[in-house]
């Protein structure tokens, strides 16, 4: 069962106001739910969005922040802040904690951590849902590109097929929880040799 969710967004807010908007709806979602909410830890950007709408629900709210990034935020008064090394051990305090995956517009930060809970998925150092919230159409091309991925024979059609799409918070949450409850687990990836 779905606890807490870990959100990656943006340290910037973007151009479009619909990005600080789904943020605002994922956030307070998350807190009417009554789920942890799991995040960067900084106040700039969608994630202080994020984290502001689920503290203003009375959400559960916790920060994960490197050394690094923490001397360049300013913070909300969170549940929870953890103030670790380095980026490493940033993820797998994020992976441990949570119980599912969500991310949202975002730039090359969010991408790198996507793929790195996306791919840990499916070599089975979990088997935590995880989900992509489309708002806009933002991630139309990227999605494009791993069909691309999957049809070049790069990636299995049922890893693609296990990550969960949603154009809206609600939606992202009702797919993960379906998935979670189902009990479904990727399929894992085979022992690869050259022969």
């Amino acid at each position: 069962m779905i606890k807490s969710v870990c959100v990656f967004c943006g340290s910037s807010s973007g151009q479009s106001p619909l990005f600080g908007e789904i943020a605002a709806e994922l956030g307070a979602l998350i807190a009417r739910r009554g789920l942890t909410l799991i995040y960067g830890g900084g106040n700039v950007g969608t994630m202080g969005t994020l984290a502001e709408a689920a503290m203003r629900e009375g959400g559960h709210v916790v920060g994960i922040i490197p050394v690094r990034l923490n001397d360049m935020v300013e913070h909300l008064e969170l549940t929870e802040l953890y103030v670790v090394d380095d980026m490493h051990e940033r993820k797998a305090m994020m992976q441990e904690k949570a119980d599912a995956f969500v991310t949202l517009p975002g730039g090359i930060g969010t991408m790198e951590e996507l793929f790195e809970v996306w791919a840990w998925r499916y070599i089975g150092y979990h088997n935590k849902p995880v989900g992509l919230v489309n708002a806009g159409g933002f991630y139309d091309d990227l999605l494009r590109m791993l069909e691309k991925m999957s049809e070049a024979g790069f990636m299995k059609r049922a890893m693609l097929d296990d990550l969960c799409v949603s154009d809206s918070p609600a939606g992202i949450l009702d797919a993960l929880a379906a998935k979670d409850a189902s009990g479904a687990a990727p399929e894992l990836k085979h022992p690869e040799r050259r022969g």
